[in-house]
């Protein structure tokens, strides 16, 4: 189980060329990623991009991409000699026109705007092969820090759940008395309101039947046991599972609320309230599951 939060950094030089990478994300229904990275090296955005989902299926994700060639490989330098030209004819005109001393030098001239310029025919594919190793050693130390996280919640999980379990085994427990109480409680009535100790036990055997099924819940504690179980297994796999998770806890939460609908006992609303409680907390943390 991995944590949608994390962060990875990773910085490396190799042929005086240096490269630095910066990964963060948050929770995010979906996969959002963000890459910010230096016009020079743009053309790799889609490698960048595929190479991450490919190692993390969701967050909202902000790539940073640094780049910086201080190599002569694959760099040519131009000389705009016509412009040039122009330069040095104009400013011997104003020297000339102004009476001012005439001593260009071809420093000056080389600095002047579009005379000097470099063409950087970078090797593609050596670029990337150098870049994706910085992007690598980013990805696993911030893969990392998500399994960290992934197991403090995953043992948060346990611990609520197994509080979840034990109370609907006294839920289970409180629903095998709540026919008899209710047996009890009728009779003590009928004979209260005819003031007889005689009761039409015809009459009693239809309202028990009527009452045990609309009070019964042992549908739906079938169910929650079983999403519990379910609950168990998928915190264990090794897949994303967070989705998953939000789903089953929805299902958890209807069956509890249906069971505290159902059974008009102040017991079992009260582990209702316990569960509903404990529920709520789950799905909160289960935002942040990957």
């Amino acid at each position: 189980m991995n944590s949608m939060t994390g962060y990875g950094r990773a910085n490396i030089e190799t042929n005086n060329r240096c490269y630095k990478v910066e990964i963060k994300s948050v929770n995010h229904k979906y996969n959002a990623l963000t890459i910010k990275m230096p016009k020079d090296i743009s053309y790799l955005e889609e490698k960048v991009k595929k190479y991450v989902q490919a190692n993390i299926s969701r967050g909202k994700i902000d790539i940073y991409i640094e780049f910086e060639n201080n190599s002569a490989q694959g760099k040519n330098i131009k000389i705009n000699s016509e412009l040039a030209k122009i330069y040095i004819g104009e400013l011997k005109k104003l020297a000339k026109e102004n009476n001012i001393k005439d001593d260009i030098q071809v420093m000056d001239i080389s600095k002047l705007p579009d005379v000097l310029t470099v063409e950087n025919n970078e090797d593609e594919t050596l670029i990337w092969e150098e870049l994706s190793i910085c992007l690598k050693n980013a990805i696993d130390q911030f893969v990392m820090m998500r399994k960290e996280e992934g197991t403090r919640i995953k043992e948060d999980f346990e611990k609520r759940i197994e509080e979840v379990s034990k109370d609907v085994e006294k839920i289970s427990k409180y629903s095998t008395r709540l026919v008899e109480e209710y047996i009890v409680k009728l009779r003590t009535r009928i004979k209260e309101l005819l003031n007889t100790d005689i009761v039409n036990e015809d009459r009693l055997e239809q309202e028990i039947v009527i009452y045990s099924d609309k009070c019964s819940i042992e549908e739906e504690l079938t169910r929650l046991k079983s999403h519990i179980s379910q609950f168990k297994k998928l915190i264990t796999e090794d897949e994303p599972v967070g989705k998953k998770l939000d789903f089953l806890m929805q299902e958890m939460n209807r069956e509890t609320n249906t069971i505290g609908s159902k059974a008009n006992n102040l017991e079992i609303t009260n582990l209702v309230i316990q569960i509903k409680t404990i529920l709520e907390d789950i799905r909160e943390q289960i935002q942040n599951i990957e």
